[in-house]
Order: structure tokens, then C-alpha cells, then sequence
């Protein structure tokens, strides 16, 4: 059985927050508790159990709202998710050392801040994200650039990596079939899009609901000048994230065929978001959810959850909790800031650590060590209640930003 522990259960004022698991901090339960003082939360907060303190809201949470949405706890990565494939290929077949083979979709993925050279997606998918682009642009003179960039700079970043924990993976099953795994979101543009909803709410401060904890919780309320527009902006990041991912994952088999033997995709495909909203049916009302850091679960629905770059990643399916909005954890989640991994470990932990993996083994990927993160078999083993494992996934190569 997973675990359920319950914050504010008792409480006069605030909403209770259902936690699966029993491993959070107390920077993770204040934000929990000061999202949950907002009047507009309905029924509870669900917390799953890869938890930890985030820019704006906590990572690891499910927050449902009536008739408000708040764009800090989306944040400014909107779309950021999963994609994952299967390929009809065993691992026996892959070479002794991959190094050639991360080489290749290195060339073939810009990593970090680097774009394409010219626009990598098909131009009738760009015009339509332009052609989505321009009446959002309309509405807010705070906009207007974006469209100049995305001719210039956006376009070319669709099929790209960026930096933090982003990856790209090969993995292995444990029936030996090798997975294509990546993570991303909706790069520069979805950054600029949060940002500046997140600056409009705090400019707006609205009150029809009442207090308002602290400044990273403003909203937008539904009917309020901003409300459909944020909406509107949202839909479309996430939009572009998925297409982000799917040109990547075009990009990596394009470079790695010539590199391995004749292969094909299979039909078990998974692309999920993790950092969202969408409008879902809950305790007998329709409800705002936000999911920061967290993924689907519907009864019977394929997801992924990622652990670090030298551990283990699993592909479950989900048993429609309830209690958690039919939610689960999307990774491992961190233990440790990035500062305090830096300060920890040291380039040799790195190597040692990631000992199994054909993947950088520099300073510049050290606060991406597995070390600081979770123990993701711990993670898995408080969502029993969530969700099923269908697959478990070795890497064996990963590719960082």
C-alpha cells in the first residue's frame, strides 16, 4: 500500500493537503500551506511523493481551484513533460560504447541556450503555432515582441534541448528492449510567456477571494480581464512543448539509424506534460488543475516517471486515484538544491555515480548528479496507490543540457 498523510486536516482555515509520502521538508509544507489559506482551492491539495521546494509553488503538487488559476504554480517551464518509445531493438545489438552514438544526437539536438541554424519542424506545424501565436500577441502590448522572436529565435529552438534536468535518454527494459526517452518543455517562449502572466497577476492583485498569503500566489479569477487570455497563452505553450518533444524524438532517430541496426518504432508511444493546467471534473465539480511537476493518471493510462541520469526511470500505468486528481509523481524529484549539490559532490562522485552511463562527466552537469536527487525506488514505493509499473528502464546513455 502507498502512503497518505493529511496537513490542515483539522483546520479552521486552509484546505487540506493530502501528501503520499512520508519524506517532505518544511520549506515544501509552508508553500504547501500557504497555497492551501487560498479561498478558491477545492477540496484539497494532493502532494506526491517526489515533493520539493519550487520557484512559486511546490514541485510534486496537484492543486485544484475553482474559478481562479494562479500563474506562478504553473510557473514559466508550461508544458515541460515526457516522451518516450520503444523500439523493436535489444540491447545485445547496440554497440560496446555509445559514445558515437551520444555524439550523434548531440550534433543532431541543440543542448542548452543553442538553437537550430535555420527552423528544424515543418513549416505548415510553424504556421499554425504563428497563426496561434498572433491573437494572444494582440491582446497585450507587453507581447508584442514575441512575435519578432519567433520568427527569429523560437522557430529555430523547436527540436531543442535546453538545460537544467532536461535529457535524452536510451534506456533499457527488463525484457532488453531499448527505449528512446526524452524530457523538455516549451523553451525560451513558454519562460517569456509565464513570466509575464505571473508579473501581470501580481500587478493586478486581485482580491475577490479574499487573502492572499504571499505575493507568488496572486490570480487570475475567472471573468477578470486576464483570466481567458492567460488561458489562451497556456493552451498554446503546451502546444508547442509537444511539439518541441516530438521533433526532438524525430531529430534522435534520424541521427542514431545509420549508427544502429535496422530498427522500427513500436506502438507504445507515451507523450505527457508535467507542468500544466487543465480544466477536469472532480468531486462532483469542474475544477481548475494545476499539476507542477506532476503527471496524469487516469484509470489505465500510460505515463512516465523519470529518475536521475544513473539510476532507474519506470513507465506506469495509472489506477485513477481519486484522492491524488488521478495524478502521480513525474520524476524522482530533488533532495538537494543545486547550489548544495555543487557544494557536496565532486567531479569524481559524478563519474562514479554514473559509472553504467555513456553521458558527460564534467562540472558543468554536476548539480545533475544522481546523488542529488531522491531515491526513486523510495518514490515508487509510496505510489502504490497511483499508479502500476508496466515497464522498468535502465539508461544507458544520456544527453544533458
Amino acid at each position: 500500500m502507498g502512503i497518505q498523510r493529511i496537513l490542515n486536516a483539522d483546520a479552521v482555515y486552509g484546505a487540506p493537503v493530502k501528501i503520499f509520502t512520508n519524506h517532505i521538508d518544511e520549506g515544501s509544507i509552508q508553500q504547501l500551506s500557504n497555497i492551501a489559506q487560498l479561498n478558491f482551492i477545492y477540496p484539497h491539495i494532493a502532494v506526491m511523493p517526489d515533493v520539493h521546494v519550487g520557484k512559486g509553488a511546490t514541485i510534486g503538487s496537484v492543486i485544484p481551484s475553482r474559478k481562479a488559476i494562479i500563474p506562478a504554480t504553473v510557473g514559466v517551464d508550461i508544458g515541460c513533460g515526457m516522451n518516450a518509445l520503444r523500439l523493436n531493438l535489444t540491447a545485445d545489438k547496440l554497440p560496446d560504447n555509445l559514445s558515437k552514438v551520444r555524439q550523434a544526437i548531440e550534433r543532431a539536438v541543440p543542448v542548452g541556450q543553442a538553437r537550430h541554424r535555420t527552423a528544424a519542424c515543418p513549416s505548415s506545424k510553424l504556421i499554425l503555432l504563428q497563426n496561434g501565436l498572433q491573437p494572444i500577441i494582440s491582446k497585450h502590448s507587453g507581447l508584442t515582441r514575441m512575435l519578432r522572436q519567433f520568427e527569429t529565435t523560437w522557430q529555430k529552438q523547436l527540436g531543442t534541448l535546453g538545460g537544467g534536468n532536461h535529457f535524452i535518454e536510451l534506456c533499457i527494459d527488463e525484457e532488453n528492449a531499448v527505449w528512446i526517452m526524452l524530457h523538455s518543455g516549451s523553451r525560451g517562449i513558454g519562460n517569456s510567456i509565464g513570466t509575464y502572466f505571473i508579473e501581470r497577476a501580481r500587478k493586478d492583485a486581485e482580491r475577490c477571494f479574499g487573502y492572499v498569503p504571499e505575493e507568488n500566489l496572486h490570480y487570475f479569477a475567472e471573468g477578470a480581464q486576464h483570466f481567458d487570455d492567460y488561458v489562451e497563452a497556456v493552451s498554446w505553450a503546451q502546444d508547442y512543448a509537444l511539439c518541441n518533444r516530438r521533433e526532438m524524438m524525430r531529430l534522435v532517430l534520424q541521427a542514431i539509424r545509420p549508427l544502429l541496426p535496422k530498427f522500427q518504432m513500436s506502438k507504445e508511444a507515451i507523450n505527457c506534460h508535467h507542468n500544466y493546467i487543465s480544466r477536469e471534473h472532480h468531486f462532483g465539480e469542474d475544477v481548475w488543475i494545476t499539476r507542477k511537476g506532476a503527471i496524469r493518471a487516469g484509470e489505465g493510462e500510460l505515463g512516465i516517471i523519470p529518475g536521475s541520469m544513473g539510476t532507474r526511470s519506470y513507465i506506469v500505468r495509472g489506477k485513477g486515484n481519486a484522492e491524488s486528481f488521478c495524478s502521480c509523481s513525474h520524476g524522482a524529484g530533488r533532495k538537494m538544491s543545486r547550489h548544495q549539490a555543487r557544494k557536496v559532490f565532486s567531479q569524481q562522485d559524478l563519474i562514479d555515480q554514473t559509472s553504467a552511463v555513456e553521458c558527460r562527466k564534467d562540472n558543468g552537469v554536476l548539480d545533475e548528479i544522481p546523488g542529488a536527487y531522491k531515491d526513486i525506488d523510495q518514490v515508487m514505493a509510496d505510489q502504490t496507490d497511483l499508479v502500476e509499473v508496466v515497464h522498468t528502464l535502465k539508461q544507458v546513455l544520456c544527453v544533458k543540457g
